[in-house]
């Protein structure tokens, strides 16, 4: 594989794990308020972005990478 490829690829991943981000927190933020009535504040900004960032990470960035496509084929192959 080229290192242009390569590149096209990571930026590819970047791009997809900070939408995943952005969207995350805004889903969690929109569950936030209708589920408890509480004011958006910095404080809950934050408390959303640890909450969707594990998520991700897990989707964006492992998905892509293919770990759990090899692992599902390493089983399979057993």
């Amino acid at each position: 594989m080229s290192p242009e490829v390569k590149n096209k690829i990571v930026i590819h991943l970047i791009e997809f794990f900070f939408v995943g981000l952005l969207m995350g927190v805004i889903e969690d933020l929109i569950a936030i308020r209708f589920a408890t009535d509480a004011k958006i504040t910095f404080e809950v900004i934050k408390i959303a972005f640890l909450v969707a960032f594990p998520f991700a990470f897990i989707s964006e960035i492992l998905v892509d990478f293919g770990v759990f496509r090899k692992m599902f084929k390493k089983r399979k192959k057993r």
